[in-house]
């Protein structure tokens, strides 16, 4: 038998296979806190609780989980997540009721002011402080799979400049100094801050200053690629 007939014979309904699903912790930055998109469950299993954005792969409609996990978002916020990466792989046979089940967790970043006004709209989807999710307990393994994408961006924060993608596209240092300390939870020293971020040259000065009382600040946007940029050494130092 060569391979095309064996393929061409091949049952994949003999086999038991764990469920397959994609989570998404979406996180943003807003009125000064960073906020993570959470859902509430329409139906069993963990009816009424809150959980993460996700859903299980559709053969049909997803050529890769990257698809799966794009699609989910949009179905939630309206718009495609400009900063998307995968955290790590969830599996056991406890995590869902339902049986063995595998998850791949992604970790992605997109501006309050993009979604707003679709999420503002569904009633059972809102944006929840990092702070206040501790007083909820979410369904499955959410809560764990949460703070492992808190962890995750604590260290981005620390030694790269991916926090800016929970910015609108045009923003100033002050606001990106802003979400750097909002996930850091401690303050970073000024000059220190804004010369680190110039001798990367991360951004693109737009030519426009934001209109706020006092000086107006300078408006920058990212150059394609600084999201992949580390620095040698973190930002606290």
């Amino acid at each position: 038998m060569d391979e095309s007939a064996y393929l061409a014979s091949y049952d994949r309904s003999r086999y038991v296979a764990p469920l397959l699903s994609v989570d998404a912790v979406l996180f943003t930055y807003h009125d000064e806190q960073v906020k993570v998109l959470v859902v509430r469950r329409s139906r069993h299993p963990e009816q009424g609780k809150w959980a993460l954005p996700g859903g299980f792969v559709d053969e049909d409609a997803d050529d890769s989980l990257d698809d799966t996990v794009h699609r989910k978002i949009v179905e939630k916020t309206g718009v495609k997540a400009p900063y998307l990466e995968q955290l790590r792989t969830f599996g056991n046979s406890s995590r869902d009721k339902r049986g063995w089940s595998v998850t791949v967790v992604y970790t992605a970043l997109i501006a309050h002011q993009s979604c707003a006004p679709l999420i503002e709209t569904v009633s059972d989807a809102k944006w929840m402080a990092v702070s206040e999710l501790a007083d909820h307990e979410l369904a499955f393994d959410h809560g764990m799979i949460l703070q492992a994408a808190i962890a995750r961006l604590r260290q981005k924060a620390l030694y790269s400049i991916v926090p800016a993608f929970t910015l609108p596209d045009e923003f100033t240092l002050p606001e990106l100094q802003r979400v750097h300390e909002a996930l850091l939870g401690k303050p970073l020293e000024k000059k220190s801050f804004r010369r680190r971020i110039e001798q990367a040259d991360l951004l693109i000065e737009t030519g426009f200053k934001q209109s706020v009382s006092g000086r107006p600040a300078t408006l920058y946007r990212l150059k394609p690629g600084a999201g992949e940029y580390t620095f040698l050494r973190n930002l606290e130092q």
